[in-house]
């Protein structure tokens, strides 16, 4: 107000008034002369004023009246110009609020009468308006007059005038209202007692308003009176009215001043009892008209709807509902259904239109439409009013589609019914703009041949109408197509978005820790309100509330908008349109899951999943889900039929996409238009944004996905992802290049998707895992029974949310890798080659995984992880298990040193490859082996080292692949290089382990049970790895036994000092022995067919061409290392209890493989012998010291620990003194042990050499080609054992046992030879050498011969047998020894060497009989005084088996046979004949004497003829011989006649009597004849003869018989050779007679006549003594 009061505008003021007033006087000095009167007087009345007051403005308004006066004169003289200035003047004292109340009314009085006469009645606005709005003096019945002036210009026939008015009435009634509020403003802080409105029918009755809100109070009342065509109370002096603008006014009053009818009781009574039945009245005209009924039909016709009365009431409808909703509860009820029910198909357009835009008002209130759902829906006898509203755009929109809006009614309908049983085609102009050219499509929706076009008609979330504000038109509008429409379609996305975001807001803020969201699909509300009052007992009742209504509201609306929204969808041509109704459903479906709605949640999800996919396209998850319901049936809803529709196929859209449905029989392609491909990506953002509340309906949008990813040809690469691949089969994919693009967005999106499952809570992640596993067991299914492309999404995706979701993997990894396992048995190779891909994937991810705890210390997960891998072992699927063992090759190498406890498991996926799984496979379980053997095991628990142990074994007996297998034996032995080295570590952590494993056990109370269990864990370690070796040793393939066998010894014998002394028991029993009778049992079984060559090009050698001779090899391997470890560890084996046993058990494998029949085995059996027989007995000669020289380790250390099994090893680790005992010195360490136990023993090895001997050497009964001949070498080895094993038993070795021996000796020396060795063992027969088996006995003899010549006396009684033995090898140079019935070919016989190789031949025996010869001649040279050689005649045997040769004399099958035989005979002769004659009293050996003269007579005159090739020289040289055999009788025998028996000097001297008569051959040539006849022969016996009858010194009578025999013989000798002369003179006549003969005769003679002087010497009175016969 400052603006007129100032001092310088009341001066203007002033001023101006008093130019006013003389402008006032000068128009009416002529024609009004009073008027001007008054004018002059004003001037003066404010010159008074102005100077006699101080406050000039509040005197002017006290004189208001008077200063008024002469301007309401001058309006009243109603001549225009002067009231002009009046009027003029008039407003600028109402603008100064100089006006008193009465001034005022005078004024409108002034106005009225001008208003009458219808003068300047725009001023008269003006002033009115001027007048009411500068102050508030105008009351009550002024102001109706005012108000009413102003009604009554609005009817003039002026439109300017008109228009005016009606503008200034309304600008009037909002002043009128304005007061109030300001009246209300200035009271507030007085607090009145609030008076109850009596409800009388008295409507005046308003004593308790005030002023202004008593004026406002009744103009409203008359604004409804006028309206309603009944008089008015206070606006007196109204004459018409209209309808629409009193609905207008109303209107206008509702929207500005809600406050007014919310704060007084007065005004909301008013609302309730005045406004409400006008407007239901008013509204019954459109409620009861239905277009294209007929009127004959109703009695009374029926008033038409008008388009400005109901449009205005619906306006008035839409502020009362906004404003007063509270208020009006059931009436707003009333107005609701109106509104719906102007919905109906049969309402004019028009209304529709309009109905609809009144309905969008309320759409863009969520916090109304929740009003609604509190007051109506949840209430028990209420209508359901938001639901109806709902539904109602629903049916709406279909009716749309349904019928076209223009046309006959009757045609329409019908129309509209063939297009809902037809596909009738759309329109030729439907949308399509530029036929010509491209063809661009406007926005619209097409359904159905119905073609509805999009327009644009407002912003999102305001309500702005069209025809709603249309307030000028009288005549209904003609409503473009598509304009209802689209206010639907943006009543239903507003209503989405308004609903969505206010309950999402509102969840936001209560959402607690105490979420509930419930999944149930029966009666959800129900049950999860139920929920709710049990989860929320600690909290506000408020959220109670909230959840209910929110609960409500989607329960009422669901349906209508998913009805709605599919058929827009599916109908929806326009990109933009298709995004906003997918963005509905998804912002529905997302907000139905945070409330735990599960059937409308997944119904709308259904409809997104029905968009994505081809329309018709089967897919049983989205017809069989609670969402099924839904489709193809109608929902009644308080008599609205809502009904669903199902898509149809003919919409326009551009197809991006051909590809294959996934199915089992995939029938022809189908095909994805960019809608499709839109609602998937829709899809996609719901699922990644909202993934959390999905729960169950992941099946469905997951479900939808992969079929989706199936037609476009996604195929899943590493990781899980999806790219576009090629289509496998099939027609293949055709993809536009717009899809094409799109592809990699989508794969991505996918992809993101499933990370985005990292963020999502536990049970959320469970029910996408279910999904997925669901979703894949489905695939499976499908891919049973054929090897077509399987759908491998859920594969992918599961390995792609397990690798998201490794910090938490522990709540899935068992459902995840429990269903992928499932996926590796599947028959389909490509769905199993995913599963395993994703399963292995996990496996290696979660290892590699940064978890919190580590992995370290975190066993429990790291074995879970872990544990998949061990389960892929049941699956046979040779891909899956290579996959598998890939799988542990890259866990070796990237986390082997991290293991820990995993290391069982890894270990047992390698050991779990069986022998029939394919070479790759073991191939790559190997390489995993090997790679853990060289480089992980220090890094493993050393428990797991048997388990190692174990698999490199299974590896070795894999007969797939001989490499591995002769490999991991060699690995066997790196481990055991590996025990070794870190002993000590291996062990110490094993003890603490067994204790650890004894206390659990004590605690369960049961008995620990491990392999080999009483031998400490590191023993058994070794134990078991021996034992694998030992299975090795009795593999199928030789080189696997050899290389095993080798192995096997060489580790015991390098490593076996770390064993504890008792284990060496379990050494022997369980491993070697075991070993051994395996083996044996295997050789002597195995099969004697030949091998063909092995594998194509290798060459078997002969030797080795039947199974039977490689299992030989491997005997002679395992007997020979037995042997070996029991002699170089014999100082620990003897100290065990059961030595003995231990011996007899190997002595009798040595035994058994000695008589196999194979010389290898049986000639290394006795190699073995041999070796454990140089074993030194403990050396107890005081001489040799007490440790071998070098090592000054006192013996005792080794003594003293090993006493029994309990002991604590005595070694030192590394390097224990029994090793360097048994490097420095051949001899092991003198151990001191029981000598008896010693004794028996070597007896023990003594019978079984024994029986080794007698069994070999044994003829067989029959023979045949294939009869077993012992060879020579074992024959030899086992004579060459005799003598180091009779060094041990000599003490005890008595006659029998050397009969024993006599028998082998003489058997092995008979066995021929075989025919295939015998170029290899027989000399030929030049050469006169001994086979070293015949040597062999010679030695064995030899030794046996030293022994007893140092032995004892009683020792001494053997010589006897020693020297039969030798005369029996003796005969063999003349009579070779039989071998059972053979027949042999005896080689040496005489003259020629042939070998016939077919048959078994026997030896050249010469040179051993003659050696043997040789030895006794030898032997009785020592012995011959020996009382048993004596006593048992030896000399006589020598001579009966010399006297053999010598008869046969050149019949002996080698000449060098008589002449040793007779050198020896004379040497024995010369020692044994003195020997003879000692004990020529005790008649020991008469029986030799006639032997020896028949040996002389049998040598000296043989049968034999010498051969004809014998030359002159060996005849003389063989002549000399006999020679020497006379003088051996001369100088040996016949001296000692006297001690000699007498017939055995008369057979030597007829003997030398034969001998000195020439004897001739008669087969001589006469030039030989000289030479054979054996001259100096007959010529010695002769002189022996003579010598003998010279005899001078005849001491003693036997002297005497010697030289009468002689004597005698010679005589008669004499004779013959004369008689015989004389006679061949006689014959010859002329001839002279040979040359020897005359040589005789004058020996004769001369021989004769020395004895005629010799007789007459010695005693002539002897003289004819022998009778002289007369020749002489």
């Amino acid at each position: 107000m400052s603006g007129t009061s100032s001092p310088e505008a009341v001066k203007k003021l002033l001023e101006n008034m008093q130019s006013d007033l003389r402008a006032l006087s000068l128009e009416c000095k002529k024609k009004f002369p009073p008027v001007k009167e008054a004018a002059e007087s004003g001037i003066i009345k404010v010159k008074t004023i102005a100077a006699r007051n101080t406050e000039i403005l509040a005197a002017l308004k006290e004189n208001s009246s008077e200063v008024v006066q002469p301007f309401l004169m001058g309006c009243g003289t109603k001549e225009p110009k002067i009231t002009q200035l009046c009027l003029a003047a008039i407003q600028r004292l109402m603008s100064h609020e100089v006006v008193s109340e009465t001034a005022a009314g005078n004024i409108i009085n002034m106005l009225w009468q001008l208003m009458e006469n219808s003068l300047e009645e725009l001023k008269l606005l003006q002033t009115v308006l001027v007048l009411l709005t500068t102050n508030t003096v105008v009351h009550d019945e002024a102001l109706s007059k005012a108000i009413v002036l102003c009604f009554r210009l609005h009817f003039t026939k002026d439109n300017i005038t008109n228009n005016t008015a009606a503008a200034t009435v309304r600008q009037v009634v909002t002043v009128v209202f304005e007061r109030m509020v300001a009246e209300d403003e200035r009271h507030r802080d007085i607090v009145e007692q609030p008076v109850l409105v009596q409800g009388n029918s008295n409507r005046r009755s308003v004593s308790t308003l005030k002023p202004c809100a008593k004026d406002a109070y009744m103009l409203f009342q008359d604004l409804c009176q006028l309206v309603n065509a009944d008089a008015p109370y206070w606006l007196v002096g109204m004459t018409e009215m209209t309808r629409t603008f009193g609905l207008e006014l109303l209107e206008s009053v509702l929207n500005d001043f809600p406050q007014v009818f919310l704060q007084h009781q007065e005004f909301s009574f008013l609302l309730k009892e005045r406004v409400c039945p006008l407007v239901i009245k008013l509204f019954s005209p459109n409620i009861k008209f239905r277009q294209g009924s007929s009127t004959s039909s109703s009695p009374a016709p029926v008033e038409k709807p008008y388009f400005p009365i109901c449009m205005r009431l619906l306006r008035v409808v839409s502020v009362l509902i906004k404003q007063f909703y509270s208020l009006l509860v059931t009436e707003c009820e009333i107005f609701l259904s109106l509104l719906v029910k102007f919905l109906d198909a049969d309402k004019p357009q028009w209304l529709r239109a309009v109905a609809v835009e009144s309905i969008h008002r309320f759409c863009v209130q969520p916090q109304l439409l929740r009003s609604f759902c509190q007051s109506y829906d949840m209430k028990q006898h209420s209508t359901k009013v938001f639901r109806d509203i709902v539904n109602a755009l629903g049916s709406f929109i279909q009716s749309l589609f349904l019928v076209p809006a223009t046309g006959n009614p009757a045609t329409s309908n019908q129309a509209g019914n063939n297009n809902l049983g037809g596909s009738a085609s759309a329109p030729a102009n439907s949308g399509m703009v530029g036929i010509g050219g491209g063809v661009t499509l406007l926005p619209a929706f097409e359904y159905r041949g119905t073609w509805i076009p999009i327009l644009t008609i407002t912003v999102q979330g305001s309500a702005k109408a069209t025809y709603l504000e249309m307030l000028d038109k009288v005549e209904p509008p003609t409503i473009p197509e598509g304009y209802a429409m689209s206010v639907a379609f943006h009543c239903l996305l507003d209503l989405v978005r308004g609903i969505t975001s206010m309950i999402e807001g509102e969840l936001g803020e209560v959402e607690t820790e105490c979420q509930t969201t419930t999944e149930e699909a029966s009666s959800p509300t129900q049950s999860s309100e139920q929920q709710d009052l049990q989860s929320a007992s600690d909290q506000v009742d408020k959220e109670i509330v909230s959840r209910a209504v929110w609960e409500e509201m989607v329960n009422a609306c669901w349906c209508g908008l998913l009805a709605a929204l599919s058929l827009l969808l599916d109908a929806s041509t326009d990109e933009a349109a298709t995004e906003n109704i997918l963005k509905a459903e998804l912002t529905m479906a997302a907000l139905c899951g945070r409330l735990g709605l599960v059937t409308s949640r997944d119904a709308f999800i259904t409809a997104i999943c029905k968009g994505s996919l081809p329309p018709h396209y089967a897919l049983t998850v989205l017809n069989t889900t609670t969402a099924a319901t839904l489709s193809n049936k109608s929902y009644s809803v308080q008599g609205q039929s809502v009904m669903m529709i199902s898509p149809s196929s003919e919409s326009h859209q551009q197809v991006v996409a051909v590809g294959q449905p996934l199915a089992v029989q995939p029938q022809g392609t189908v095909m994805l238009t960019s809608k499709n491909i839109q609602c998937m990506r829709t899809l996609l953002n719901l699922a990644h944004c909202h993934g959390a509340v999905l729960g169950t309906s992941w099946q469905l949008v997951l479900a939808t996905l992969q079929h989706l990813v199936w037609i476009l040809g996604l195929k899943p690469s590493s990781g899980g992802a999806l790219k576009p691949g090629r289509a496998v089969e099939g027609p293949s994919t055709v993809l536009t290049t717009a899809v094409m693009t799109d592809l990699p967005v989508i794969s991505n999106i996918l992809s993101r998707l499933f990370e985005s499952s990292q963020y999502l809570d536990d049970v959320s992640l469970h029910h996408l895992i279910n999904a997925l596993c669901s979703l894949s067991l489905e695939a499976m299914d499908m891919a049973y029974g054929n090897n077509k492309e399987p759908s491998l999404f859920a594969v992918a995706k599961l390995l792609e949310t397990g690798l998201v979701n490794m910090h938490r993997i522990e709540i899935l990894w068992r459902p995840l890798t429990g269903h992928l396992l499932e996926v590796c048995q599947h028959p389909n190779s490509r769905m199993r080659e995913w599963g395993a891909e994703a399963l292995t994937s996990l496996i290696k991810a979660g290892l590699t995984f940064n978890h919190d705890p580590p992995l370290s210390q975190n066993q429990r997960l790291q074995l879970l992880l872990l544990n998949p891998l061990k389960e892929m072992s049941n699956i046979n699927h040779p891909d899956i298990r290579l996959k598998q063992l890939e799988c542990v090759l890259q866990i070796l190498q990237s986390q082997g040193d991290s293991l820990g406890p995993g290391w069982p498991l890894v270990l047992g996926v390698m050991g779990a490859i069986r022998n029939d799984q394919g070479e790759s496979l073991i191939r790559t379980a190997f390489q995993c082996l090997q790679l853990v053997v060289t480089d992980f095991l220090p890094t493993m628990p050393c428990t797991c080292l048997q388990i190692v142990v174990d698999v490199a074994g299974s590896f070795g007996l894999h007969n797939q692949e001989l490499n591995i297998s002769l490999t991991s034996i060699g690995l066997l032995w790196n481990i055991s290089d590996y025990f070794f080295q870190r002993g000590e570590t291996i062990e110490k952590e094993l003890n603490k382990e067994e204790a650890l494993q004894q206390k659990q056990a004590e605690e369960k109370g049961v008995v620990l049970n491990r392999p080999f269990h009483p031998a400490p864990p590191f023993d058994c370690l070794w134990l078991c790895l021996y034992a694998k070796l030992g299975e090795l040793c009795v593999d199928p393939r030789p080189a696997v036994r050899k290389s095993a066998g080798q192995t096997l010894f060489s580790t015991i014998g390098a490593h076996g000092t770390l064993l504890q002394h008792s284990t060496w028991h379990t050494v022997i029993w369980k491993v070697l022995f075991h070993l051994l009778d395996r083996v044996r049992e295997s050789s002597t079984t195995a099969d004697k067919e030949k091998i063909e060559s092995g594998g194509g090009n290798i060459l078997i050698h002969h030797s080795r061409d039947t199974a039977e001779k490689q299992w030989a090899e491997t005997w002679v391997l395992t007997l020979a290392g037995v042997a070996r470890i029991f002699n170089t560890r014999r100082y620990l084996l003897q100290p065990l209890g059961d030595f003995s046993r231990a011996w007899d058990v190997l002595l009798d494998h040595i035994q058994s493989a000695a008589l196999s029949k194979n010389n290898e085995v049986s000639l290394a059996a006795l190699k073995s012998f041999q070796e454990i027989l140089q074993i030194v007995s403990p050396a107890r000669d005081l001489d040799k010291p007490e440790t071998p020289p070098v090592v000054n380790v006192p013996v005792p250390v080794l003594i003293g620990p090993i006493s029994g099994p309990g002991m604590s090893r005595p070694f030192v680790r590394t390097d224990s003194i029994g090793e360097r005992l048994g490097r420095y010195s051949s001899s092991e360490p003198p151990i001191v042990t029981d000598e008896l136990e010693d004794l028996n023993l070597w007896w023990a090895a003594w019978n079984t050499w024994y029986r080794i001997g007698s069994e070999s050497t044994k003829p067989p009964i029959t023979f045949d080609k294939l009869t077993f001949i012992p060879s020579q070498p074992f024959l030899t080895a086992l004579i060459q054992i005799f003598p180091a094993l009779y060094q041990h038993i000599k003490t005890g070795f008595n006659m029998d046992d050397l009969q024993k021996l006599g028998v082998i000796l003489h058997s092995a020396i008979s066995v021929p030879i075989s025919s295939d060795a015998s170029p290899f063992i027989l000399p030929s027969y030049t050469e006169a050498v001994l086979t070293s088996l015949q040597e062999a006995v010679l030695t064995a003899l030899d030794v046996l011969q030293k022994a007893i010549c140092v032995g004892p006396e009683n020792m001494q009684i053997m010589y006897p047998a020693i020297f039969d033995q030798l005369l029996a090898f003796v005969e063999f140079s003349c009579k070779p020894p039989q071998y059972g019935q053979l027949e042999t070919k005896h080689i040496a016989n005489a003259k020629y060497n042939q070998i016939q190789l077919f048959a078994p031949v026997t030896l050249n025996y010469v040179p051993f009989a003659e050696r043997s010869l040789e030895v006794v001649v030898d032997l009785y040279q020592k012995t011959a005084c020996h009382k048993a050689v004596v006593n048992e005649k030896v000399l006589q045997n020598i001579i009966k088996t010399l006297r053999v040769p010598l008869s046969l004399k050149y019949s002996c099958p080698s000449e060098s046979t008589w002449k040793l035989a007779v050198s020896s005979l004379l040497k024995v002769l010369s020692i044994g004949l003195p020997v003879a004659r000692q004990h020529a009293s005790s008649g020991k050996f008469d029986s030799m004497w006639p032997e020896l003269a028949n040996t002389f007579e049998d040598f000296l005159f043989t049968k034999s003829i010498p051969p004809d090739n014998l030359s002159i020289q060996e005849f003389q040289r063989n002549e000399n011989i006999d020679v020497e055999v006379v003088q051996l009788i001369s100088t040996e025998i016949l001296p000692y006649a006297n001690f000699i028996p007498k017939e055995f000097v008369g057979q030597i001297m007829t003997m030398l009597n034969k001998g000195s008569i020439h004897s001739q051959s008669s087969s001589f040539t006469e030039a030989e004849i000289d030479i054979r006849l054996r001259e100096e022969f007959s010529k010695m016996c002769f002189e022996t003869l003579l010598q003998f009858s010279f005899s001078n010194k005849v001491t003693t009578p036997q002297e005497g018989y010697i030289s009468r025999m002689a004597l005698s013989v010679l005589l008669k000798r004499s004779q013959d050779v004369l008689r015989r002369y004389i006679e061949d003179e006689r014959l010859s006549g002329k001839c002279p007679l040979p040359r020897q003969q005359v040589t005789e005769i004058i020996f004769v003679l001369k021989a004769v006549s020395t004895l005629i002087d010799s007789l007459k010497k010695t005693q002539p009175e002897n003289g004819n003594l022998f009778g002289i016969p007369p020749y002489f």
